[in-house]
Protein backbone atom coordinates (compact mmCIF):
# COMPACT_ATOMS: atom_id res chain seq x y z
CA UNK A 1 0.00 0.00 0.00
CA UNK A 2 1.54 2.93 0.79
CA UNK A 3 4.62 3.74 -0.61
CA UNK A 4 6.79 7.06 0.03
CA UNK A 5 7.10 8.70 3.58
CA UNK A 6 3.12 8.51 3.55
CA UNK A 7 1.17 7.36 6.55
CA UNK A 8 4.32 7.11 8.14
CA UNK A 9 4.80 11.04 8.12
CA UNK A 10 1.36 11.60 9.04
CA UNK A 11 1.51 9.07 11.87
CA UNK A 12 4.57 10.56 13.94
CA UNK A 13 3.53 11.13 17.64
CA UNK A 14 1.63 13.99 17.77
CA UNK A 15 1.54 16.75 20.74
CA UNK A 16 -2.43 16.78 20.58
CA UNK A 17 -3.30 13.15 20.21
CA UNK A 18 -4.38 10.84 22.43
CA UNK A 19 -2.18 8.10 24.14
CA UNK A 20 -3.52 4.51 21.81
CA UNK A 21 -5.32 2.79 24.62
CA UNK A 22 -4.28 -0.95 23.02
CA UNK A 23 -1.48 -2.11 24.84
CA UNK A 24 0.07 -5.74 23.91
CA UNK A 25 2.49 -6.49 21.19
CA UNK A 26 1.45 -3.97 18.72
CA UNK A 27 1.69 -1.43 21.34
CA UNK A 28 5.36 -2.26 21.41
CA UNK A 29 5.71 -3.13 17.45
CA UNK A 30 3.97 0.71 16.33
CA UNK A 31 6.53 2.44 16.69
CA UNK A 32 9.15 0.57 15.19
CA UNK A 33 6.93 -0.75 12.00
CA UNK A 34 5.82 3.14 12.00
CA UNK A 35 9.67 4.13 11.68
CA UNK A 36 10.13 1.22 9.37
CA UNK A 37 7.32 2.07 6.58
CA UNK A 38 8.39 6.03 6.76
CA UNK A 39 11.79 5.43 5.64
CA UNK A 40 11.34 2.48 3.37
CA UNK A 41 8.90 5.40 1.77
CA UNK A 42 11.27 8.13 1.31
CA UNK A 43 14.25 5.78 -0.05
CA UNK A 44 12.25 2.94 -2.14
CA UNK A 45 9.80 5.28 -3.13
CA UNK A 46 11.88 6.35 -6.32
CA UNK A 47 12.39 2.83 -7.34
CA UNK A 48 8.38 2.22 -6.86
CA UNK A 49 7.70 5.52 -8.96
CA UNK A 50 9.67 4.03 -11.58
CA UNK A 51 8.25 0.66 -11.94
CA UNK A 52 4.52 2.02 -11.75
CA UNK A 53 5.19 4.52 -14.52
CA UNK A 54 6.81 1.84 -16.75
CA UNK A 55 4.27 -0.84 -15.72
CA UNK A 56 1.43 1.37 -16.34
CA UNK A 57 3.12 2.26 -19.97
CA UNK A 58 3.70 -1.75 -20.26
CA UNK A 59 -0.03 -2.81 -19.71
CA UNK A 60 -0.94 -0.01 -22.20
CA UNK A 61 1.51 -1.43 -25.13
CA UNK A 62 -0.60 -4.66 -25.63
CA UNK A 63 -3.34 -2.61 -27.23
CA UNK A 64 -0.70 -0.15 -28.97
CA UNK A 65 0.72 -2.86 -30.29
CA UNK A 66 -2.32 -4.32 -31.91
CA UNK A 67 -3.09 -0.77 -33.44
CA UNK A 68 0.81 0.01 -34.83
CA UNK A 69 1.45 -3.66 -36.36
CA UNK A 70 -1.79 -4.61 -37.41
CA UNK A 71 -0.55 -4.50 -40.98
CA UNK A 72 1.73 -7.43 -39.78
CA UNK A 73 -0.51 -9.11 -37.58
CA UNK A 74 -3.64 -9.69 -39.22
CA UNK A 75 -4.49 -10.42 -42.82
CA UNK A 76 -8.04 -10.68 -44.99
CA UNK A 77 -9.52 -13.65 -44.58
CA UNK A 78 -9.14 -16.00 -47.18
CA UNK A 79 -10.69 -19.72 -47.95
CA UNK A 80 -8.07 -22.29 -47.16
CA UNK A 81 -4.82 -21.59 -45.45
CA UNK A 82 -1.97 -23.00 -47.02
CA UNK A 83 -0.08 -25.76 -45.99
CA UNK A 84 2.69 -24.90 -43.15
CA UNK A 85 5.57 -25.82 -44.95
CA UNK A 86 4.37 -23.78 -48.00
CA UNK A 87 3.93 -20.79 -45.62
CA UNK A 88 7.64 -21.39 -44.22
CA UNK A 89 9.05 -21.58 -47.92
CA UNK A 90 7.95 -17.95 -48.41
CA UNK A 91 9.55 -16.61 -45.31
CA UNK A 92 12.62 -18.42 -46.16
CA UNK A 93 12.76 -16.77 -49.97
CA UNK A 94 12.25 -13.40 -48.59
CA UNK A 95 14.37 -13.81 -45.72
CA UNK A 96 17.14 -16.08 -46.26
CA UNK A 97 19.40 -15.21 -43.52
CA UNK A 98 19.71 -16.61 -39.89
CA UNK A 99 17.75 -20.05 -39.03
CA UNK A 100 14.34 -20.84 -38.77
CA UNK A 101 14.09 -21.33 -34.78
CA UNK A 102 10.26 -21.56 -34.43
CA UNK A 103 6.73 -21.24 -36.27
CA UNK A 104 3.76 -20.28 -35.10
CA UNK A 105 0.75 -21.10 -37.12
CA UNK A 106 -1.88 -18.80 -37.75
CA UNK A 107 -4.09 -19.25 -34.47
CA UNK A 108 -7.05 -17.45 -36.21
CA UNK A 109 -8.89 -16.75 -39.18
CA UNK A 110 -7.67 -13.14 -39.64
CA UNK A 111 -4.05 -14.04 -38.00
CA UNK A 112 -0.57 -13.81 -39.87
CA UNK A 113 1.61 -16.53 -39.31
CA UNK A 114 4.86 -15.76 -37.66
CA UNK A 115 8.21 -17.59 -38.56
CA UNK A 116 11.14 -16.68 -36.47
CA UNK A 117 14.78 -16.69 -37.65
CA UNK A 118 17.73 -16.43 -34.68
CA UNK A 119 20.92 -15.32 -35.74
CA UNK A 120 20.00 -12.73 -38.03
CA UNK A 121 23.02 -9.93 -38.10
CA UNK A 122 21.79 -6.94 -36.00
CA UNK A 123 19.19 -8.88 -34.13
CA UNK A 124 19.75 -9.46 -30.48
CA UNK A 125 20.68 -13.09 -29.13
CA UNK A 126 17.95 -13.15 -26.60
CA UNK A 127 15.52 -11.85 -29.84
CA UNK A 128 14.38 -13.15 -32.80
CA UNK A 129 13.01 -11.73 -36.63
CA UNK A 130 9.76 -12.44 -36.95
CA UNK A 131 8.33 -12.89 -40.63
CA UNK A 132 4.64 -12.15 -40.89
CA UNK A 133 2.94 -14.68 -43.55
CA UNK A 134 -0.46 -14.72 -45.25
CA UNK A 135 -1.45 -17.96 -44.59
CA UNK A 136 -3.98 -17.97 -47.58
CA UNK A 137 -1.86 -16.54 -50.14
CA UNK A 138 1.68 -16.67 -48.77
CA UNK A 139 2.42 -13.05 -49.65
CA UNK A 140 5.31 -11.82 -46.97
CA UNK A 141 3.75 -9.08 -44.80
CA UNK A 142 6.71 -7.83 -43.13
CA UNK A 143 9.62 -8.35 -40.50
CA UNK A 144 9.89 -7.28 -36.98
CA UNK A 145 11.81 -7.97 -34.10
CA UNK A 146 10.48 -10.26 -31.52
CA UNK A 147 11.34 -10.91 -27.81
CA UNK A 148 9.97 -13.41 -25.30
CA UNK A 149 7.41 -16.44 -24.87
CA UNK A 150 4.37 -14.15 -25.87
CA UNK A 151 5.94 -12.67 -29.12
CA UNK A 152 6.82 -8.77 -27.86
CA UNK A 153 6.98 -6.75 -30.86
CA UNK A 154 9.29 -3.67 -30.84
CA UNK A 155 7.45 -1.06 -29.23
CA UNK A 156 6.22 -3.33 -26.34
CA UNK A 157 9.70 -5.21 -26.30
CA UNK A 158 11.29 -1.99 -25.78
CA UNK A 159 8.41 -0.81 -22.92
CA UNK A 160 8.80 -4.21 -20.66
CA UNK A 161 12.97 -4.18 -21.31
CA UNK A 162 12.52 -0.53 -19.36
CA UNK A 163 9.87 -1.90 -17.02
CA UNK A 164 12.53 -5.01 -16.58
CA UNK A 165 15.60 -3.25 -15.75
CA UNK A 166 16.24 0.17 -17.27
CA UNK A 167 17.30 -1.21 -20.13
CA UNK A 168 20.77 -1.70 -18.21
CA UNK A 169 21.29 -4.96 -18.40
CA UNK A 170 21.28 -8.21 -15.85
CA UNK A 171 22.51 -5.11 -13.56
CA UNK A 172 19.32 -2.94 -14.16
CA UNK A 173 17.25 -5.87 -13.19
CA UNK A 174 18.06 -5.33 -9.10
CA UNK A 175 16.22 -1.97 -9.67
CA UNK A 176 13.04 -3.90 -10.14
CA UNK A 177 13.85 -6.68 -7.45
CA UNK A 178 14.71 -3.98 -4.85
CA UNK A 179 10.92 -2.20 -5.64
CA UNK A 180 9.51 -5.86 -5.57
CA UNK A 181 11.35 -7.21 -2.46
CA UNK A 182 9.78 -3.82 -0.64
CA UNK A 183 5.99 -2.85 -2.01
CA UNK A 184 4.88 -5.96 0.15
CA UNK A 185 6.21 -4.66 3.59
CA UNK A 186 5.37 -0.99 3.24
CA UNK A 187 2.04 -2.02 1.90
CA UNK A 188 1.69 -4.06 4.93
CA UNK A 189 3.42 -2.00 7.39
CA UNK A 190 0.42 1.29 6.07
CA UNK A 191 -1.96 -1.44 6.40
CA UNK A 192 -1.60 -1.98 9.96
CA UNK A 193 -0.71 1.71 10.48
CA UNK A 194 -4.00 2.78 8.98
CA UNK A 195 -6.44 0.22 10.80
CA UNK A 196 -4.60 0.90 14.19
CA UNK A 197 -5.83 5.10 13.50
CA UNK A 198 -8.98 5.62 15.21
CA UNK A 199 -12.37 5.97 12.64
CA UNK A 200 -12.92 9.61 12.97
CA UNK A 201 -8.99 10.37 12.20
CA UNK A 202 -9.66 8.28 9.14
CA UNK A 203 -12.13 10.62 7.37
CA UNK A 204 -11.74 12.30 3.88
CA UNK A 205 -14.31 14.54 3.74
CA UNK A 206 -15.00 17.54 5.57
CA UNK A 207 -10.85 18.05 6.14
CA UNK A 208 -8.00 19.76 4.58
CA UNK A 209 -4.27 20.14 4.87
CA UNK A 210 -2.14 17.32 5.85
CA UNK A 211 -5.12 15.24 7.44
CA UNK A 212 -6.80 15.22 3.85
CA UNK A 213 -4.14 14.26 2.35
CA UNK A 214 -3.73 11.09 4.91
CA UNK A 215 -7.55 10.23 4.15
CA UNK A 216 -6.90 10.06 0.39
CA UNK A 217 -3.49 8.28 0.61
CA UNK A 218 -4.63 5.97 3.47
CA UNK A 219 -7.69 5.14 1.61
CA UNK A 220 -6.64 4.13 -1.74
CA UNK A 221 -3.59 2.41 -0.06
CA UNK A 222 -6.02 0.42 2.08
CA UNK A 223 -8.08 -0.63 -0.85
CA UNK A 224 -4.90 -1.19 -3.43
CA UNK A 225 -2.88 -3.12 -0.58
CA UNK A 226 -3.69 -6.53 -2.39
CA UNK A 227 -3.00 -5.57 -5.75
CA UNK A 228 0.41 -4.50 -4.09
CA UNK A 229 0.86 -7.61 -2.31
CA UNK A 230 -0.02 -9.83 -5.66
CA UNK A 231 2.66 -8.00 -7.45
CA UNK A 232 5.31 -7.79 -4.81
CA UNK A 233 5.10 -11.58 -4.99
CA UNK A 234 4.54 -12.62 -8.63
CA UNK A 235 7.36 -10.06 -9.62
CA UNK A 236 9.91 -11.72 -7.16
CA UNK A 237 8.70 -15.02 -9.10
CA UNK A 238 11.49 -14.21 -11.92
CA UNK A 239 13.71 -12.19 -10.49
CA UNK A 240 17.09 -12.24 -10.03
CA UNK A 241 18.16 -13.54 -6.66
CA UNK A 242 15.07 -14.00 -4.99
CA UNK A 243 13.41 -15.71 -8.04
CA UNK A 244 16.25 -18.37 -7.91
CA UNK A 245 15.91 -19.10 -4.24
CA UNK A 246 12.06 -19.42 -5.09
CA UNK A 247 13.02 -22.19 -8.21
CA UNK A 248 14.89 -23.78 -5.97
CA UNK A 249 12.33 -24.11 -3.42
CA UNK A 250 9.77 -25.68 -5.97
CA UNK A 251 12.59 -27.66 -6.96
CA UNK A 252 13.31 -29.30 -3.53
CA UNK A 253 9.30 -29.32 -3.10
CA UNK A 254 9.08 -31.09 -6.28
CA UNK A 255 6.98 -28.24 -7.63
CA UNK A 256 9.06 -27.74 -10.53
CA UNK A 257 7.33 -26.64 -13.64
CA UNK A 258 8.15 -30.03 -16.22
CA UNK A 259 8.99 -29.83 -19.21
CA UNK A 260 9.06 -32.33 -22.65
CA UNK A 261 11.50 -34.38 -23.25
CA UNK A 262 12.89 -33.46 -27.07
CA UNK A 263 15.39 -36.20 -27.02
CA UNK A 264 14.86 -38.00 -30.59
CA UNK A 265 14.58 -42.26 -31.58
CA UNK A 266 14.81 -42.09 -34.68
CA UNK A 267 18.65 -43.01 -35.42
CA UNK A 268 21.80 -42.09 -36.32
CA UNK A 269 20.18 -41.49 -39.73
CA UNK A 270 17.58 -38.92 -38.81
CA UNK A 271 19.90 -37.08 -36.93
CA UNK A 272 22.37 -36.60 -39.61
CA UNK A 273 19.55 -35.47 -41.86
CA UNK A 274 17.76 -33.07 -39.68
CA UNK A 275 21.61 -31.33 -38.85
CA UNK A 276 21.84 -30.93 -42.71
CA UNK A 277 19.18 -28.83 -42.86
CA UNK A 278 19.63 -27.03 -39.89
CA UNK A 279 20.19 -23.94 -41.93
CA UNK A 280 17.27 -23.99 -44.38
CA UNK A 281 13.35 -24.04 -43.58
CA UNK A 282 13.57 -26.06 -41.08
CA UNK A 283 12.00 -29.00 -42.60
CA UNK A 284 13.77 -31.60 -41.08
CA UNK A 285 12.80 -35.40 -41.28
CA UNK A 286 9.23 -36.16 -42.62
CA UNK A 287 8.53 -32.03 -42.56
CA UNK A 288 6.59 -29.37 -40.81
CA UNK A 289 3.31 -30.88 -42.00
CA UNK A 290 3.50 -34.16 -40.84
CA UNK A 291 5.05 -33.11 -37.40
CA UNK A 292 1.69 -30.35 -37.37
CA UNK A 293 -0.47 -33.01 -37.66
CA UNK A 294 0.70 -35.20 -35.26
CA UNK A 295 0.33 -32.69 -32.42
CA UNK A 296 -3.19 -31.91 -33.66
CA UNK A 297 -3.97 -35.74 -33.16
CA UNK A 298 -2.27 -35.44 -29.62
CA UNK A 299 -5.54 -32.52 -28.63
CA UNK A 300 -2.70 -29.45 -29.04
CA UNK A 301 -5.05 -26.81 -30.78
CA UNK A 302 -4.29 -22.95 -31.70
CA UNK A 303 -2.00 -21.19 -30.57
CA UNK A 304 0.77 -23.35 -31.10
CA UNK A 305 4.83 -22.84 -31.70
CA UNK A 306 6.71 -25.93 -33.45
CA UNK A 307 10.59 -25.54 -32.39
CA UNK A 308 12.93 -27.53 -34.83
CA UNK A 309 14.96 -30.25 -33.88
CA UNK A 310 18.38 -27.97 -31.61
CA UNK A 311 20.92 -30.58 -32.85
CA UNK A 312 21.69 -34.20 -34.57
CA UNK A 313 19.91 -35.92 -31.38
CA UNK A 314 17.20 -33.52 -30.93
CA UNK A 315 13.05 -34.12 -31.52
CA UNK A 316 10.33 -31.38 -32.90
CA UNK A 317 8.78 -29.69 -29.84
CA UNK A 318 5.18 -28.16 -30.81
CA UNK A 319 3.58 -26.45 -28.01
CA UNK A 320 0.84 -24.68 -27.05
CA UNK A 321 1.24 -20.72 -26.38
CA UNK A 322 -1.57 -19.35 -25.07
CA UNK A 323 -1.41 -17.33 -21.83
CA UNK A 324 -4.89 -16.29 -21.66
CA UNK A 325 -7.84 -18.02 -19.29
CA UNK A 326 -7.69 -20.76 -20.14
CA UNK A 327 -4.36 -21.58 -20.16
CA UNK A 328 -2.67 -23.92 -23.03
CA UNK A 329 0.30 -25.30 -22.18
CA UNK A 330 0.40 -28.43 -23.45
CA UNK A 331 3.63 -30.09 -25.32
CA UNK A 332 4.59 -33.26 -27.30
CA UNK A 333 7.89 -33.95 -28.74
CA UNK A 334 7.91 -35.53 -32.06
CA UNK A 335 10.72 -37.72 -33.62
CA UNK A 336 11.78 -35.66 -36.76
CA UNK A 337 12.30 -39.71 -38.89
CA UNK A 338 8.67 -41.20 -37.85
CA UNK A 339 6.58 -38.35 -37.48
CA UNK A 340 5.96 -40.24 -34.14
CA UNK A 341 4.94 -38.63 -30.83
CA UNK A 342 7.50 -39.61 -28.12
CA UNK A 343 6.75 -37.79 -25.39
CA UNK A 344 3.62 -35.66 -23.73
CA UNK A 345 3.35 -33.10 -20.82
CA UNK A 346 0.25 -31.64 -19.93
CA UNK A 347 -0.41 -28.50 -18.25
CA UNK A 348 -3.48 -30.33 -16.29
CA UNK A 349 -0.01 -32.37 -14.76
CA UNK A 350 1.71 -29.77 -13.69
CA UNK A 351 2.37 -29.60 -10.20
CA UNK A 352 0.34 -26.90 -7.57
CA UNK A 353 3.08 -24.52 -7.17
CA UNK A 354 3.90 -24.52 -11.27
CA UNK A 355 0.35 -23.86 -12.11
CA UNK A 356 -0.42 -21.16 -9.56
CA UNK A 357 3.30 -19.60 -10.59
CA UNK A 358 1.92 -19.50 -14.29
CA UNK A 359 -1.20 -18.15 -13.57
CA UNK A 360 1.09 -15.54 -11.30
CA UNK A 361 3.74 -14.27 -14.11
CA UNK A 362 0.36 -14.07 -16.77
CA UNK A 363 -1.89 -12.29 -14.32
CA UNK A 364 1.13 -9.73 -13.51
CA UNK A 365 1.68 -9.25 -17.43
CA UNK A 366 -1.89 -8.76 -18.12
CA UNK A 367 -1.98 -11.59 -20.54
CA UNK A 368 -4.43 -13.37 -18.31
CA UNK A 369 -7.48 -11.99 -19.01
CA UNK A 370 -6.66 -9.66 -21.90
CA UNK A 371 -7.95 -6.44 -21.86
CA UNK A 372 -9.65 -6.46 -18.87
CA UNK A 373 -6.34 -7.70 -16.92
CA UNK A 374 -4.66 -4.82 -18.53
CA UNK A 375 -7.21 -2.06 -17.23
CA UNK A 376 -6.90 -3.30 -13.33
CA UNK A 377 -3.02 -3.52 -13.89
CA UNK A 378 -3.46 0.25 -15.20
CA UNK A 379 -5.59 1.20 -12.53
CA UNK A 380 -2.96 -0.49 -9.82
CA UNK A 381 0.06 1.61 -11.12
CA UNK A 382 -1.92 5.01 -11.44
CA UNK A 383 -3.07 4.17 -7.62
CA UNK A 384 0.83 3.25 -6.78
CA UNK A 385 1.88 6.60 -8.45
CA UNK A 386 -0.78 8.63 -6.38
CA UNK A 387 0.16 7.26 -3.18
CA UNK A 388 4.05 8.16 -3.44
CA UNK A 389 2.65 11.30 -4.63
CA UNK A 390 0.50 11.29 -1.60
CA UNK A 391 3.64 10.27 1.02
CA UNK A 392 5.86 12.89 -0.43
CA UNK A 393 2.93 15.84 0.02
CA UNK A 394 2.71 14.40 4.22
CA UNK A 395 6.32 14.84 4.36
CA UNK A 396 6.61 18.47 2.87
CA UNK A 397 3.61 19.26 4.69
CA UNK A 398 4.74 18.15 8.31
CA UNK A 399 7.67 20.73 7.26
CA UNK A 400 8.51 24.36 8.75
CA UNK A 401 8.35 26.80 6.19
CA UNK A 402 9.81 25.11 2.86
CA UNK A 403 11.49 22.60 4.70
CA UNK A 404 10.68 18.38 4.19
CA UNK A 405 8.81 17.20 7.54
CA UNK A 406 11.23 15.99 10.46
CA UNK A 407 11.88 12.15 10.19
CA UNK A 408 10.49 9.21 12.58
CA UNK A 409 12.88 9.18 15.75
CA UNK A 410 14.90 6.61 15.95
CA UNK A 411 15.12 4.13 18.82
CA UNK A 412 11.63 2.58 18.10
CA UNK A 413 13.27 -1.23 17.69
CA UNK A 414 15.41 -1.16 21.42
CA UNK A 415 12.23 -0.14 23.05
CA UNK A 416 10.02 -3.60 21.58
CA UNK A 417 10.53 -5.83 24.19
CA UNK A 418 12.19 -9.21 24.07
CA UNK A 419 9.32 -11.28 23.74
CA UNK A 420 8.52 -9.36 20.32
CA UNK A 421 11.80 -7.98 18.97
CA UNK A 422 13.40 -11.69 19.13
CA UNK A 423 10.78 -13.74 16.93
CA UNK A 424 10.65 -10.46 14.90
CA UNK A 425 14.57 -10.47 13.94
CA UNK A 426 14.23 -14.29 13.20
CA UNK A 427 11.35 -14.14 10.84
CA UNK A 428 12.91 -10.93 9.27
CA UNK A 429 16.53 -13.06 9.09
CA UNK A 430 14.64 -15.81 7.56
CA UNK A 431 12.93 -13.73 4.56
CA UNK A 432 15.80 -11.50 4.19
CA UNK A 433 17.99 -14.57 3.19
CA UNK A 434 15.00 -15.44 0.36
CA UNK A 435 14.63 -11.96 -0.37
CA UNK A 436 18.43 -10.81 -0.27
CA UNK A 437 16.81 -7.15 -1.54
CA UNK A 438 15.04 -6.81 1.40
CA UNK A 439 17.53 -8.55 3.92
CA UNK A 440 20.75 -6.48 2.91
CA UNK A 441 19.02 -3.14 2.34
CA UNK A 442 17.19 -3.50 5.97
CA UNK A 443 20.84 -5.20 7.64
CA UNK A 444 22.30 -1.99 6.10
CA UNK A 445 19.73 0.66 7.36
CA UNK A 446 19.70 -1.33 10.82
CA UNK A 447 23.31 -0.69 11.26
CA UNK A 448 23.70 3.13 10.40
CA UNK A 449 20.94 3.35 12.38
CA UNK A 450 22.29 2.26 15.52
CA UNK A 451 25.88 4.05 14.59
CA UNK A 452 24.12 7.54 14.11
CA UNK A 453 22.19 6.98 17.13
CA UNK A 454 25.56 6.29 19.03
CA UNK A 455 27.16 9.34 17.50
CA UNK A 456 24.17 11.16 19.12
CA UNK A 457 24.56 9.78 22.40
CA UNK A 458 27.80 10.62 22.57
CA UNK A 459 27.76 14.13 21.56
CA UNK A 460 24.84 15.09 24.11
CA UNK A 461 27.15 13.23 27.28
CA UNK A 462 29.91 15.56 25.87
CA UNK A 463 27.44 18.53 25.81
CA UNK A 464 26.19 17.90 29.00
CA UNK A 465 29.59 17.14 30.65
CA UNK A 466 30.53 20.64 29.12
Amino acid sequence: MSTAPSLAAEEAPQPAAPEPQTRGPWAALRPLVLRLHFYAGVFVAPFLLVAAVTGLLYAASFQAEKLMYAHEMTVPVGDAKLPISRQVDAARKAHPEGTVSAVRPSPEDDASTRVMLSGVEGVGATHTLAVFVDPYTGEVRGALEQYGSTGALPLRTWIDEFHRDLHLGENGRLYSELAASWLWVIAAGGVALWFSRRRAQRKVRGVTGRRRTLGLHGAVGVWAAAGFFFLSATGLTWSAYAGANIDELRTSLGQATPSVSAAASGGDHAGHDAASKAGGSGEHGVGLDKILAAARAEGLGDPVEIVPPADASSAYVVKQVQRSWPEKQDAVAVDPASGKVTDTVRFADYPLLAKLTRYGIDLHTGVLFGLVNQIALMLLALALILLIVWGYRMWWQRGRGNAFGRPIPRGAWAQAPPYVLVPLMALVAVVGYFVPLLGIPLAGFLVVDVVLGEIAHRRKRRAAAA
